[in-house]
């Protein structure tokens, strides 16, 4: 039996990455229908982008791949959770998490890449 995911009016569902093994949230971003299909298919984590309006392989650009594991859905069937195997960091900022600082501002976070050096002027 699988699960009808509700992607509701915008059709897209948060999906919170977290490492498979150690169980650190790496990120926060949205799915669509498609993006669901295309993580179900290759194994590998596909969102939607919002602000680009288009469906985006994690770590296409950057070689910093997210291997699916597992993926699973809330109890309202409205969330997704992605276990994964990240390759590298899951941040755009270099760090490991994108919830890397607390609220005061301190950074807690591991940087494990140069952004500078993966990405061109994005």
């Amino acid at each position: 039996m699988t699960v009808d995911v509700d992607f509701g009016e915008d059709g897209l569902v948060p999906a919170v990455a977290q490492d498979a093994d150690s169980g650190e949230v790496l990120m926060l971003a949205y799915v669509s229908p498609e993006a669901l299909d295309r993580t179900i298919e290759t194994g590998r984590a596909h969102y939607y982008s919002r602000s680009r309006d288009e469906l985006w392989e994690k770590g296409a650009s950057s070689g910093h791949t997210q291997e699916i594991r597992e993926v699973r859905v809330d109890c309202d069937a409205d969330t997704l959770l992605y276990l994964v195997d990240q390759n590298v960091g899951a941040c755009h900022t270099g760090h490991r998490s994108c919830f890397y600082r607390t609220v005061e501002g301190e950074n807690v976070g591991e940087r494990v890449f140069d952004p500078d050096a993966v990405y061109d002027d994005e």
